[in-house]
């Protein structure tokens, strides 16, 4: 049944009864319609409109134009003399047109492959049907003066927002936790032997599967996590396990554990383009990760989502949510003896978030989710648009600066009866003619530097070369940018009066242009600004990469998927105790770097619950050779000893747990957590286990079991012979799962990779934007000496020397370029003092960072303006000066 609401674009019809003759028009609009109306049948009225209009273009053939009376032949015959003069402007001027074409085509590829990446930015999360009824609960905190914000919710509470608020009509949540089983494991099906590591594990309840909308390949929809041994995997992983199999029904192992098998119970379509990325999704139906843990209020773990009914006024729930504090947290808070329930009360805030800005606006909320942020967002637009405009500057400066080049042309063509009108259009056709040539360059500059650029920008991002999008845009983006670019020079050039080009009173080029140096300046204060946040980042990662962290994380390799050796795993560890190059070995999860475990709990003095704040920290389970292998310093007490059995109750403290207690002499204090008591036997002095952008928190450490990963202190000897012993050692203990490990220090410094990719971002576009800029300067230094040319030939003939000459060509440049410098370096100081902000220990800016940046561009400066210099100086004054 043909939808009555679906007409054809009248736009596209207009468009088409235009240019079609007349003959044709009644037979092909019948054609056209009766495809639109098929197609909204039997596809969708945004593919009609879409096919509609490629068919309106797919006319603009010779058989099918109207024949124009001779005012629009005219205009055919004028545009073709334009477009004529305009092409042997570009021939006869190769230098020029080169360096107009070539810093264009820079600018609009790196435009280019920036709008990609924002376009893929952008497209996060805006794939659900209602995506405005979909928000993540948020708690917003002030502790000690700072605010923070998080995501970690206690068990009920999903249950409590479906219950006791009506404008909710769903909630759900999650665990994503690695202490709990979330994370990573090693997986294999029940009937094969081999196990393949595998990340990407969360848990997650039905609710939520819903609200967010996962395309389901196969399965039952609304069923596929209601047991608590329910899993969906996505397409790739089903293809890897299940190859030309269905995977509904089949079973998987997870870390060698044959008493829990999990079943398939959906196939879902591979997460693209959404903030919540994981392959497998384990059910919560049925899980209790400790006895009354889902009833328990006083842990925090689950982020939680909900689907509000439609109309519904978010500020208003989200002040009637302030009920969850009084109804449900304060009893919670005081039950576990925090004080000052009513004063955390005010400090504390349940804000929603809506599931479109999660991508892109969560930097400041902690979620342990990877996703982008919408300041490197702005920071590239920003970038791009620079780079074009300094491309820009370049063919308005040329252009303005080769003035009397066209002067005589100008006076000649109003002498014999030219508008300026059509001079006007004449330079405009010219600028556009440089524009299709540099776009057309620019994209297949583009095409070739993609991969690099995926690399720089840790995207895999594809040309669009099948986008219906992409050939109006490029159209339109390249009258808009001819148009944009010839408007200056075309009304300057256009502006010449002809009895004062014909009489030769017009200059031969100006010498000292305000507008032109005025372009060339901010030109370069772009290139100095973006050279000095180079220098600036770079100097953060060294100093990051080269400050005493309180560890030693060198010649220290990691073993994962130790935990599948279960009962072997000690004698494992006294095997490879006795190989010659490794001096010591320690089994612990918790490390010092992103992705090992994590958790945060309450401390108070023994006795003093109920009457002290708690202290929250970090509690990590190790072994007795922990702090040795890992180098770190225990400045009060001692270490854990196996010989002492009393041991199993103690603890070490770090330096800042020991402060924000208030123990002075710490070692035998006794400090209470849930309930448990434990001695304190050492300090240890504070160490970096978190980015440097925050401070470091208190920690302590206990003796327990967390057997996941095996941290092996080796020596400097041959470390390829070293791992293929440790290998072998493997395989002899474990023949059915291939070896992995990492090394501590590149996983620290993989902490910091956000920080250098921005640093190789800043390089690369410092990079080439003073290649831009340069390429302009080269032209414009060229077109200095040829117009001096006359000028420098008398001063050598009179006896000048070529030191003379060369800085009557130069210094007027260098005083540009210091100009530049003057104007950067106070406003890359504020952006880049600004950056810094954000990291607790962080590098000073010093004087050094500017100096070297305003050196480097003033040598780029003096090497691109040299050779057109020198060679002016060295050239025989006779040849200049024989017409004379």
């Amino acid at each position: 049944m043909k939808n009555n609401n679906a007409i054809p674009p009248a736009l596209a019809e207009k468009l088409l009864l235009w240019f079609l003759k007349e003959e044709l028009a009644e037979e092909v609009l019948g054609d056209l319609d009766e495809k639109f109306y098929a197609t909204v049948r039997h596809k969708s009225v945004m593919r009609a409109r879409r096919n509609y209009w490629y068919q309106v273009f797919h006319y603009l053939r010779p058989f099918a134009l109207k024949k124009y009376r001779s005012k629009h032949s005219n205009f055919t015959i004028m545009f073709k003399n334009n477009f004529k003069i305009a092409w042997r402007q570009i021939i006869r001027q190769k230098m020029y047109s080169v360096i107009k074409i070539g810093g264009f085509s820079l600018g609009i590829a790196a435009c280019f492959l920036i709008t990609l990446y924002i376009l893929d930015e952008l497209r996060y999360d805006q794939h659900y049907a209602d995506k405005e009824n979909i928000y993540r609960v948020i708690e917003e905190t002030e502790y000690m003066g700072k605010d923070f914000k998080n995501v970690w919710f206690p068990a009920p509470l999903a249950q409590v927002l479906e219950n006791d608020f009506a404008e909710i009509e769903k909630a759900g949540r999650y665990n994503n936790a690695e202490l709990f089983g979330s994370g990573s494991k090693e997986v294999r099906r029940t009937d094969r032997k081999l196990n393949f590591y595998e990340t990407r594990f969360t848990y997650m309840d039905q609710k939520l599967f819903d609200i967010l909308q996962y395309q389901l390949l196969s399965g039952s929809p609304g069923k596929v996590l209601s047991n608590r041994t329910d899993l969906v995997i996505s397409q790739r992983k089903a293809e890897k396990y299940f190859p030309d199999e269905d995977p509904i029904g089949k079973t998987l192992i997870l870390n060698n554990d044959e008493e829990q098998v999990y079943t398939i119970r959906g196939v879902m379509e591979n997460p693209e383009a959404i903030h919540f990325q994981y392959d497998f999704i384990m059910s919560l139906a049925g899980v209790e990760f400790w006895p009354g843990e889902q009833n328990f209020w006083g842990a925090q773990n689950y982020p939680t989502y909900i689907k509000v009914q439609p109309g519904t006024d978010i500020h208003a729930l989200e002040d009637k949510l302030e009920a969850i504090e009084k109804n449900y947290l304060m009893p919670a808070w005081k039950q576990s003896g925090e004080l000052n329930i009513e004063e955390k009360a005010k400090k504390t805030r349940m804000a929603l978030q809506p599931v479109a800005d999660i991508h892109l606006y969560s930097a400041d909320i902690e979620d342990m989710l990877s996703h982008g942020d919408i300041r490197f967002v702005w920071l590239f637009g920003g970038i791009a648009a620079f780079i074009l405009l300094i491309a820009g500057i370049n063919f308005i400066n040329l252009s303005t600066a080769k003035s009397a080049n066209r002067a005589m042309e100008v006076g000649l063509r109003k002498t014999v009866g030219s508008t300026r009108r059509h001079l006007v259009s004449q330079f405009l056709i010219e600028s556009t003619l440089f524009s299709f040539l540099s776009f057309s360059i620019g994209i297949l500059l583009a095409y070739f530097l993609l991969p690099y650029f995926n690399l720089l920008s840790t995207k895999s991002l594809v040309m669009p070369w099948t986008e219906w999008w992409l050939w109006p845009v490029l159209l339109l983006s390249t009258l808009t940018v001819g148009i944009l670019a010839g408007l200056y020079p075309s009304f300057y050039l256009s502006s010449f009066k002809p009895i004062h080009v014909l009489k030769g009173k017009l200059s031969r080029g100006s010498k000292t242009s305000t507008l032109r140096n005025a372009l060339v300046i901010f030109q370069f204060t772009t290139s100095i600004a973006l050279i000095i946040g180079t220098f600036v980042i770079y100097s953060q990662v060294n100093y990051i990469l080269n400050k005493k962290v309180g560890f030693d994380k060198d010649q220290v390799v990691m073993l994962h998927g130790a935990n599948t050796l279960e009962q072997s795993r000690s004698v494992f560890k006294e095997k490879l105790l006795q190989l010659s190059s490794v001096k010591s070995v320690s089994i612990s999860d918790y490390l010092p770097i992103d992705g090992s475990m994590r958790n945060n709990n309450g401390f108070v003095k023994a006795g003093k619950e109920g009457e002290e704040e708690p202290v929250f920290g970090q509690i990590w389970r190790v072994d007795h050779d922990y702090i040795k292998t890992l180098g770190m310093k225990v400045i009060e007490g001692r270490d854990f000893s196996s010989e002492v059995l009393s041991d199993s109750s103690a603890m070490i403290i770090n330096r800042k747990m020991a402060r924000e207690l208030g123990f002075e002499n710490p070692i035998g204090e006794k400090v209470e957590n849930f309930e448990l008591t434990r001695t304190v036997i050492g300090v240890i002095e504070d160490f970096h286990f978190e980015s440097m952008k925050g401070e470091i928190r208190p920690l302590c450490m206990v003796l327990g079991n967390s057997p996941k990963t095996m941290s092996l202190k080796v020596t400097n000897a041959n470390m390829a012979e070293t791992l293929e012993s440790i290998n072998l050692l493997w395989d002899e203990f474990s023949p059915n799962q291939p070896i992995r490990y990492s090394f501590l220090d590149e996983k620290f410094a993989a902490m910091y990779s956000d920080v250098k990719q921005m640093g190789q971002i800043f390089g690369t576009f410092a990079i080439l934007a003073i290649i831009v800029a340069c390429l302009g300067l080269f032209a414009l230094s060229a077109f200095m000496v040829e117009q001096r040319s006359k000028e420098i030939s008398i001063r050598l003939v009179l006896g000048a020397s070529l030191r003379s000459v060369l800085s009557l060509l130069t210094l007027n440049f260098v005083k540009l370029i210091i100009i530049s410098i003057l104007i950067a370096a106070p406003l890359a100081w504020y952006a880049m003092q600004m950056w810094l902000q954000d990291f607790t220990y962080r590098t000073e800016i010093g004087p050094g960072i500017f100096i070297l940046s305003g050196s480097l561009a003033i040598a780029i400066a003096l090497v691109t303006i040299s050779y057109q210099s020198i060679r002016a100086a060295l050239a025989n004054p006779v040849e200049q000066l024989r017409s004379e």
